[in-house]
């Protein structure tokens, strides 16, 4: 992969899931490359400005959606359809374009591989948890506050649930995470589970998963938990074995 160009965008939506719900608005903001490093990566990224389009969804607005992003029925009663302008975003892939989201499992409910030709994914919670399992929360804006990102336009950032404001926010964060790792490692994170930072259940929640025993580990393996759990449960086991067999090593060595 030698993407240079990496498209983050953002949705607002009548509600979580489709069928029975859609977009409302979408937007973009882009990252470039200023340049390539030693070995030919891409490098000294850059946040370009970007738009946003209120769209119609093709159903009614819920109260209690419009509670979050503040737009109503009447705001897109003149917009173009969801489908249409979604093809003004996503225009024609091609091999050096990557999109990104937050949470971009949410996204791409809608913006599917049909649309975007099948083009790579960058998740910046899951990559996120990854840099920073320090952070105090890994939502957006809670890292956009956390990490206060050189450059960052407050006055384009606000107001946080529209569309624009967040890809913006987004574009930002990715760009620090660009200066700590590759686009292809931030791919191949984004194409996992979340490896999560906190236990998420029970009197531990809130804690890091190294303050969870091994019993307590096996025992979630064997619960109904989401992927995300199983996955973090089995990659903190897996790190224990990696540990006590280094231990090993250097007391046989010894």
């Amino acid at each position: 992969m030698t993407a240079d160009h990496i498209r983050v965008v953002d949705l607002e939506t009548t509600g979580f899931a489709p069928p029975d719900h859609a977009p409302c608005e979408i937007a973009f903001c882009d990252l470039f490359a200023n340049a390539t490093d030693l070995t030919g990566a891409p490098a000294d990224w850059r946040v370009d400005f970007g738009y946003g389009y209120l769209c119609q969804p093709g159903r009614p607005i819920p109260p209690e959606t419009s509670a979050i992003h503040h737009i109503v029925d009447e705001d897109v009663a003149k917009a173009r359809p969801w489908a249409e302008v979604l093809g003004d975003i996503v225009g024609a892939p091609t091999d050096a374009t990557v999109y990104a989201a937050h949470n971009a499992r949410f996204e791409r409910q809608w913006i599917t591989d049909e649309s975007t030709g099948s083009a790579p994914w960058i998740c910046t919670y899951k990559c996120a948890l990854r840099l920073w399992p320090e952070a105090p929360s890994h939502s957006n804006q809670a890292l956009r506050y956390w990490r206060k990102p050189q450059g960052l336009d407050r006055a384009v950032a606000n107001v946080a649930h529209r569309a624009y404001p967040d890809a913006y926010v987004t574009a930002f964060l990715l760009r620090d995470m660009l200066e700590l790792t590759t686009v292809e490692q931030l791919v191949e994170w984004s194409s996992e589970p979340a490896l999560l930072a906190k236990i998420p259940f029970g009197d531990l929640r809130g804690q890091p998963w190294s303050a969870a025993d091994e019993g307590l580990l096996r025992w979630v393996l064997r619960k109904d938990f989401n992927e995300d759990v199983h996955f973090t449960a089995r990659a903190e086991l897996a790190k224990r074995e990696r540990e006590g067999a280094h231990d090993f090593d250097e007391d046989d060595a010894a």
